[in-house]
This record gives C-alpha cells, sequence and structure tokens, in this order.
C-alpha cells in the first residue's frame, strides 16, 4: 500500500504554525487529485489544502489544532483501490499489471531543501524553470534557489510529475519541502480504465464486508468510542474497507445510551451524588485557545509599545463641507461608479496628498537606516470575525476617488471571506483606523509595524463650535495621530495632521492640488 503524507506547507515568511480551520471531506473518504480537503489557518490569511493523490483520506489533525511548518495533516491511501483487482483469479494477467502500474504511479519523491553551506540556514527561490503538473527528467533543472552568500541549482531527483509545494519568492529553512516528483505519474492515467470493465463491480462488494480497515475507527471517531467507553467490536463501521467513521461513533452513543442506563436504577443512592453540584456558583467560565492571528496580534502589539518611542497628537475636522458635498454628488457617483461615496476615500486621499508633503511620515527605521517611500500604499484596518487585519491600498497617490472606494470595497470583502493573501496585506507604508464605526469617539490607535504612523478616525458629534465669532452647531470628529518619535519629530506630526484637517474641510484643496 502506497501511502502519501500530505504535511503543512510554507505559507509565508514570517508564519511559523497554522491552525486546521476545517475538513470539507470525512476521514475514510475517497477523493481525487488537486480536490479541497481541508483549510488552513494562518496569523495573516486562510488557505486551501488539496488532494495531492486520487485515494482515501486519512485524517491525523482535527479540526482546531494548531501545526507547525511540516506537520502532518492527513494521510492519502493511493493505492486503496489496488486490493480490487487481486482477488479477482479468472481475469488474464493483465489485471495484475495495472495494479502494479498503478503502485509505480504512486511512488512520491519529495526534494528538500539542500545543505549549500555551513553557515546558511535558509534559502529563497528566486524562480521556478518548470511549472507545476510538468513532465521533468532526472537532472534536469528545476529551479534556483538564492542565499545570502550564493545560487544554486537544484536538479531532479527522478524523472516524473512536478508538484510544486514553495512558490517562488518563499524563503525556506534547510530540509524543507520544495517540491515533489511523482514517479511514472502519466501511467497511472492509461492504467485506470483497464480494470474498470467488469471486474470492479464484483471486487467493490469484497472490499465493503472485509476490508483491511474492517472495525477499525478513525481518529475522530476512536475519541467519541474512548469518551462513551464503548469498545470498537461493538460497532459496525460503514466506511471504506469497513472502517468504523465519525458517525458510526455518534450513532453508537446513542445505542449505549440505554444499555448504560440499566444499571442506574440499582444503586438508588447514586443520584443523591449529582444533586451535589447543582448548590454551586450558578456562574460559568469558559477557557477558549487563541487562535494564531490573535496570538502574533497580541505578541505584535506588546512589541510596537516596548520598542517604538509612541507618542499621539490630536486634533478636530469639521466635516460639514465633506457631508455637503457627499449629499450632493452621492447618487451621481454611484450610478456613474457602481459604488458609493464614503468618508474612508476622503480620508485616504487626504493622507496620500499629504504624505508626499511631510515624506518622514511615510518612512520607517530599518536597522541604523530610515527608509523613505515616494509612494503611499495604504493599509486600510478591518475587522473580521477572526480579528484585525490590515491589507493594502496601494498607490493611493495615484488613485481616483472611485478606484480608491472599488478597492477598499474589493479588500474589505475578500477580508471579511478569510481569502486575502499575504501579499495584499504586507508592504503598506501608512495605516488608517476608523473607530467610529463602533462608536469610538476618542482613542490612540497603536502604530501597525514596521510603519511609523497610524490615523485614527472617530465617531461624528453634532457639538457647539464657534465660527466667525458665532456660536454654531457642526458635526465634529476627533482624528488622532499615533507615530514613533524616533523619526518623525512633534513639528512634523502636527503639521501633517493640520494639512490632513484642512484638505477634508475644504475639499476643493482635492481637486484644485493646493
Amino acid at each position: 500500500m502506497s501511502q502519501i503524507e500530505i504535511k503543512v506547507p510554507t505559507v509565508g515568511e514570517s508564519i511559523t504554525e497554522v491552525t486546521i480551520g476545517s475538513w470539507v471531506k470525512k476521514d475514510g473518504e475517497s477523493v481525487k487529485r488537486d480536490e479541497v480537503i481541508c483549510s488552513l489557518d494562518s496569523d495573516k490569511a486562510s488557505f486551501e489544502v488539496v488532494s495531492e493523490a486520487d485515494g482515501v483520506l486519512r485524517i491525523k489533525a482535527q479540526e482546531g489544532d494548531v501545526l507547525p511548518i511540516g506537520g502532518l495533516i492527513c494521510i492519502i491511501e493511493a493505492s486503496a483501490a489496488a486490493p480490487a483487482p487481486a482477488p479477482t483469479p479468472a481475469p488474464v494477467a493483465a489485471s495484475p499489471a495495472p495494479a502494479a502500474s498503478a503502485l509505480v504511479a504512486a511512488k512520491v519523491v519529495e526534494m528538500k531543501v539542500p545543505t549549500v553551506g555551513e553557515s546558511v540556514t535558509e534559502v529563497t527561490i528566486a524562480n521556478w524553470n518548470k511549472k507545476d503538473g510538468d513532465v521533468v527528467q532526472l537532472d534536469e533543472v528545476l529551479c534556483e534557489l538564492e542565499s545570502d552568500k550564493a545560487t544554486f541549482e537544484l536538479p531532479a531527483e527522478a524523472a516524473g510529475t512536478l508538484r510544486i509545494v514553495a512558490e517562488a519568492g518563499a524563503t525556506l529553512p534547510i530540509g524543507a519541502t520544495i517540491c515533489r516528483i511523482e514517479v511514472g505519474g502519466g501511467v497511472s492515467q492509461s492504467a485506470a480504465p483497464a480494470p474498470a470493465p467488469v471486474e470492479t463491480p464484483a471486487a467493490a462488494p469484497v472490499a465493503s464486508e472485509s476490508g483491511y480497515a474492517s472495525g477499525h475507527p478513525s481518529p475522530a471517531a476512536a475519541k467519541i468510542l474512548s469518551e462513551k467507553g464503548i469498545s470498537a467490536s461493538d460497532v459496525s463501521g460503514s466506511g471504506v474497507g469497513g472502517r468504523i467513521t465519525k458517525e458510526d461513533a455518534e450513532k453508537a452513543q446513542v445505542a449505549a445510551a440505554p444499555a448504560a442506563a440499566t444499571p442506574a436504577p440499582a444503586p438508588k443512592a447514586a443520584p443523591a451524588a449529582p444533586a451535589a453540584p447543582k448548590a454551586a456558583d450558578p456562574r460559568g467560565q469558559r477557557r477558549v485557545k487563541m487562535t494564531s492571528l490573535r496570538k502574533t496580534i497580541a505578541r505584535r502589539l506588546v512589541a510596537v509599545k516596548n520598542e517604538t518611542a509612541m507618542l499621539t497628537t490630536f486634533n478636530e475636522v469639521d466635516m460639514k463641507p465633506v457631508m455637503e458635498l457627499r449629499a450632493k454628488y452621492k447618487d451621481k457617483f454611484k450610478e456613474k461608479h457602481g459604488v458609493g461615496l464614503g468618508f474612508m476615500s476622503f480620508f485616504t486621499k487626504a493622507c496620500a496628498i499629504a504624505l508626499q508633503e511631510f515624506p518622514v511620515v511615510n518612512s520607517f527605521i530599518d536597522g541604523e537606516e530610515v527608509v523613505y517611500n515616494d509612494y503611499s500604499d495604504i493599509s486600510i484596518a478591518v475587522s473580521t470575525d477572526r480579528g484585525l487585519v490590515v491589507p493594502v491600498v496601494r498607490n493611493a497617490e495615484k488613485m481616483t476617488f472611485a478606484e480608491i472606494e472599488k478597492e477598499i470595497i474589493r479588500l474589505a470583502g475578500l477580508a471579511r471571506d478569510n481569502k486575502l493573501t499575504i501579499d495584499q496585506m504586507q508592504g503598506g507604508t501608512f495605516t488608517i483606523t476608523n473607530g467610529g464605526i463602533f462608536g469610538s469617539m476618542l482613542s490612540t490607535p497603536i502604530i501597525n509595524a514596521p510603519q511609523s504612523a497610524i490615523l485614527g478616525m472617530h465617531n461624528i458629534v453634532e457639538r457647539p463650535v464657534v465660527v466667525n465669532g458665532e456660536i454654531v452647531v457642526r458635526p465634529i470628529m476627533y482624528v488622532a495621530l499615533s507615530y514613533d518619535h524616533r523619526t518623525i519629530d512633534g513639528r512634523d506630526s502636527v503639521s501633517f495632521l493640520v494639512r490632513v484637517k484642512q484638505i477634508l474641510e475644504d475639499p476643493t484643496r482635492l481637486l484644485l492640488e493646493v
């Protein structure tokens, strides 16, 4: 029997572990090559895991389990269909031949990062010379690996079909899996139809009646049976090869309940014991394991507070001009561009302009150097069920209001569907967060490292203010700029925030660029 181990792939440079989000397939089910079997959640994004071969799925990690990179997720028993041709003695010698070729097709050679130098601990995949699914020959160059000292070529260790595990640009430690080569992958397709004619239906009942897995529970089923004290021998399996599935175990515990109820009447004193806990404190308490995303957020926020000289400056913005402009043109804007005209596009555009005038706010510290960005890639904080994520609007300084609104809506939708990629969340130069949508009046947002500043928006409240010597009621929003005082002086931070205020209180400046 050939077994293919599916392990946690390298999904990002800084990601060291993932959580099993949900299983699309169940233990013991038959799966096809490239079929999605489960999803993985990291602290940055969600990923789908696909089957690397046709076969029977054997789950090794349950939903909610946290696995390191390279950890075993499941096993695909690629030759599960092979026992079918074997029991049929009548067919000619052509039957064993396809079975043997199928076994050859299931052989997989794992290509790992070689030891390339005494002090080299990791390498980066520079580029792939072959594509996923290409047929490669022995010693043919597959890709180039770059270390901090030199570039190396990675030749194929066998002839077969290439299955890429790590994409170009990924950084891998020594010994990590780069790709897999399915030896003789082309034979299995031609061999597969051969046993199909008449023998397959005859062999199918044999496998279901007395398979190699008959009477053996899946990991999930074994856990349920052990918790209920039910022996696996008392349960009949409905899975592949007679394996006891999770559903079988759940049905078994219902059947076992009456059996447990019969001895209960004998000891009459037994009900007195459960009665005591009822008088206990009715207040409850729950312990929920932190997700990878929440742990990363916690670690980074503490690091920012400890490693930066963070300071916050405040100002207030009269939102009446922006609100009047929106009320006047929002219907025509939506009719022409298909999206609403929101406050976020005004703030994004205002910040993009101000960042060009105060480049130090758009910079960050890298070792002993300050890196200045001539572009404005603005991260927009989005709240999701999994936590706070910050997708990036690229080159905001060159975008129109409509382009900004469309991009924010697109990224927010991906965030809430857990479909953001790592690239879509990396590389921002400045961040905007809007606590006002939850009713926040004032806050001190924490910098999104390695950036040097973040703008916090808040709710809009009508307040009495003095305008031209008269007291009037205006919709006012408090804005906060948290910044790293190591690079940004008070003059620059205050001037930046005043510039944002000027643009928002007189939106015509956006058109005239003054």
